[in-house]
């Protein structure tokens, strides 16, 4: 099988279904941006020790978004099966159940903080901005075109387990947490 297909060239490319759509279409940049997060992913899942378990949770993550690319690259107009599976109540639980976990194993955080401390503090900040931005991108979409609500919600809750993780990996790594003061 052939990468290139040649049919791309003039800025054109297809929807799941068939209908081609400009490259700057807004389902293109949707998906685009999850797929951005889940290469971001697999940096940080790259850089975790062997025997972390969060690295058997950032795949089951990337897998998760895989489905969510596609449902995001699907013509609603022009598909009669969903390639994917849906996501489930399940999924969005998972990374709620995690964060709390993870939560308990920290303390108290009363400031605002910035990113950094360690390369895999970092990444965590880097995968929570990228989130950010791809839920905000989908839930643009959302305003003239179906998106699944779970996937939403499943965008809205993996920002926030960034977050956490970042904040676990710098008690794990030993690194500062850099709180964030106002210059006077």
């Amino acid at each position: 099988m052939k990468i290139y297909t040649k049919t791309g060239d003039k800025g054109q490319t297809s929807l799941i279904g068939g209908t081609r759509v400009p490259k700057h279409h807004e389902r293109i940049e949707a998906y685009g941006t999850v797929d951005e997060l889940n290469a971001f992913i697999g940096l940080l899942r790259d850089h975790l020790e062997t025997d972390d378990d969060n690295r058997k949770h950032l795949l089951d993550i990337q897998e998760k978004l895989f489905r969510i690319e596609a449902h995001l690259a699907e013509d609603p107009a022009g598909v009669k099966t969903r390639m994917m599976p849906e996501l489930e109540e399940a999924d969005v639980l998972f990374l709620e159940t995690e964060m709390d976990r993870i939560n308990g194993l920290l303390p108290e955080l009363n400031h605002f903080i910035l990113p950094g401390g360690h390369k895999v503090v970092s990444y965590c900040h880097v995968a929570r901005t990228v989130c950010r931005r791809a839920e905000r991108i989908c839930t643009r979409l959302s305003t003239n075109h179906q998106v699944d609500e779970l996937d939403l919600r499943y965008l809205n809750r993996l920002s926030d387990y960034f977050f956490m993780l970042g904040r676990y990996y710098t008690q794990h790594y030993k690194a500062e947490e850099i709180i964030w003061k106002t210059k006077d």
